[in-house]
């Protein structure tokens, strides 16, 4: 798998003419290679070819759970009593799919117990229902950066899932791996394209400033 550092590099390589630009930082780099990375992903998600690729997702072993309210979740409208749970940190961005964040699976600690993606308001009007009683199905919902989770009296939930951001918090203490050396999860034969994209963005904001008399419409030193 390649790794974060690895991908910018090949993408300096290409752009040459401006590789001691103190400008382009490996942040900046790293950004435009996720903007065009979400995109490719999302397209193949949208064709069910993602989830099949199993190297590509992490897992986050033990994540920590609290209670919260409903209000803080999202979901007041609920009229019967309800006990929810919440990620005590937020947990890694995770990539947009063509359906939400790229989680194959939310589970119990043990892996024994699978809970099903929704949403406040969907959750909500399911509840509502005088049969709701009878569901022993587990749900789980996305919300800022947090996976809340009504009616479990859980300490901790394992995720697998694809992150934009470095899982390192939750696997090792430290010195944790600098972000560079994390592996970038991305389909090997979608480098090229994405490459092409940013290299194609880049090529236009470095040009931008040698057709313009002011060198403060470079967009790269806004």
């Amino acid at each position: 798998m390649t790794t974060i550092g690895e991908t910018i590099s090949r993408v300096r390589n290409v752009i040459k003419g401006v590789k001691e630009d103190a400008f382009l930082t490996d942040r900046f780099l790293y950004a435009l290679i996720i903007k065009y990375a979400n995109l490719a992903v999302r397209r193949q998600d949208n064709e069910a070819k993602i989830m099949r690729f199993q190297s590509l997702f992490e897992t986050l072993p033990c994540v920590d759970l609290m209670e919260v309210s409903k209000i803080d979740a999202c979901c007041a409208g609920i009229k019967t009593d309800c006990k929810i749970m919440r990620t005590k940190q937020p947990i890694p961005e995770p990539m947009e799919g063509s359906e939400g964040p790229l989680l194959r699976s939310v589970t119990s600690l043990d892996g024994s117990i699978v809970l099903n993606n929704t949403n406040p308001t969907t959750y909500t009007a399911m509840a509502n229902q005088p049969n709701f009683k009878y569901n022993k199905t587990k749900y789980y919902w996305y919300l800022e950066g947090h996976l809340f989770f009504p009616n479990i009296e859980w300490e901790g939930v394992r995720i697998d899932g694809i992150f934009t951001e470095s899982t390192s918090a939750f696997h090792c203490e430290e010195p944790c791996e600098p972000r560079q050396n994390d592996r970038l999860s991305i389909p090997d034969f979608l480098f090229v394209e994405i490459e092409q994209s940013v290299i194609k963005e880049l090529t236009f904001m470095i040009q931008a400033p040698t057709e313009a008399s002011d060198d403060k419409m470079n967009p790269l030193r806004s």
